[in-house]
């Protein structure tokens, strides 16, 4: 009968405990991740602050035939150098500048105040229409026109690769450096910044329908997180049943419990550390890995001035699963602790009660 109680315990653990609760550690992990001001809102607020000086520093050493190899690419960076105007003076004049550093900005950390509960959260629109303002901007018209003429004149495959991009046949990253007809060039490339923000919202709404109640003194990321913990209790439903079953003893049920939970836990940690790992070695190593790709060096540089992006990104994603995974396995030990505490009656025959005081043992008979 034990037997059979063990088994059936151990099925409802193996097959229902320890999915459920591996599901959960990742699912908690990942609503903290998602949720959380310090990655929604201060992270993109940062890099918005780096761009600038980033996109200077990556439109200097595209020039340099030490860093882009493909002769397309750094020709365009050259003729664009020659214009004498720099990417951040180009960002200034179309007024994206003042829309990264003024609205777009300021609603960020209007929504990282709400997430934190410093505000009663309403909602946000975040507006895109001077993104879009910016893209068409004449500026921009005036910078590739002038840029345009810096390009040597276009031989017969030039001019074929101009018109397809003139009917949407081809990409713009397929642009030869050379100069066509400006007409025809400027039309081109106009069209394919229409078509960019023609697939672009207006806006983007935040917070959308979401009333102040008094269930969020603490910010709407503390009580998501709260409320994301309750999902261990389905979990916890099917470990402690399954070791209920199969224990036979108080120290059994927590002996059962507490490894069941480290082993989910266990496994769980170590498969976010592994993919936490493996994501910012694949980030490190792209730079070192051979492909084919007409801007394969422009994308290897744009990484390596960049690459801090992907990689705190990865760390948001994944850190909180692992704290969430680390918590279980500290659960699990305690559990398994606790079972060397509760005294275990099981296996253990029955002492035959002690004789009472002054009790006299009849002698063996003589006869």
């Amino acid at each position: 009968m034990d037997g059979a109680k063990k088994i059936i315990g151990l099925l409802l653990i193996v097959f229902l405990g320890l999915p459920s609760l591996f599901g959960v550690i990742w699912a908690v992990g990942m609503i903290k991740s998602s949720v959380s001001a310090e990655f929604l809102t201060d992270l993109p607020r940062e890099i918005i602050a780096d761009i600038p000086d980033k996109v200077d520093e990556i439109f200097q050493e595209a020039q340099d035939e030490r860093i882009i190899t493909d002769d397309n690419t750094r020709a365009w960076f050259q003729a664009a150098a020659k214009t004498g105007i720099s990417p951040r003076d180009l960002m200034q004049k179309t007024g994206l500048m003042d829309w990264l550093d003024g609205e777009l900005s300021d609603s960020l950390r209007q929504i990282g105040r709400m997430l934190r509960g410093e505000r009663r959260p309403r909602p946000i629109t975040i507006d895109l229409r001077p993104l879009q303002e910016a893209l068409l901007h004449p500026e921009v018209d005036r910078f590739l026109e002038e840029t345009q003429k810096n390009l040597p004149a276009c031989d017969e495959r030039g001019l074929l690769l101009w018109g397809e991009l003139a009917r949407g046949d081809i990409g713009p990253h397929k642009i030869p450096a050379c100069q066509p007809d400006l007409g025809t060039a400027s039309s081109a490339l106009t069209e394919a910044r229409r078509q960019a923000v023609k697939n672009m919202d207006d806006s983007i709404e935040v917070f959308e329908g979401v009333n102040y109640f008094p269930l969020l003194p603490f910010g709407i990321s503390e009580v998501t997180v709260l409320i994301s913990y309750f999902f261990f209790l389905i979990p916890a439903a099917f470990i402690f049943l399954g070791a209920l079953v199969a224990a036979s003893s108080p120290a059994g049920f927590f002996r059962w419990s507490g490894v069941s939970v480290l082993v989910a836990g266990i496994s769980a940690l170590i498969l976010a550390l592994a993919t936490k790992l493996f994501s910012l070695w694949i980030i490190r190593a792209a730079p070192f890995v051979e492909y084919d790709h007409w801007a394969s060096d422009l994308g290897d540089l744009v990484l390596n001035k960049l690459g801090w992006i992907p990689e705190r990104i990865v760390t948001g994603l994944f850190s909180p699963v692992v704290w969430v995974a680390a918590l279980v396995c500290v659960a699990g030990a305690v559990l398994y602790a606790l079972s060397f505490t509760v005294r275990d009656n099981a296996g253990k025959k029955q002492k035959s009660a002690p004789l009472p005081p002054n009790t006299a043992v009849n002698p063996k008979s003589d006869t």
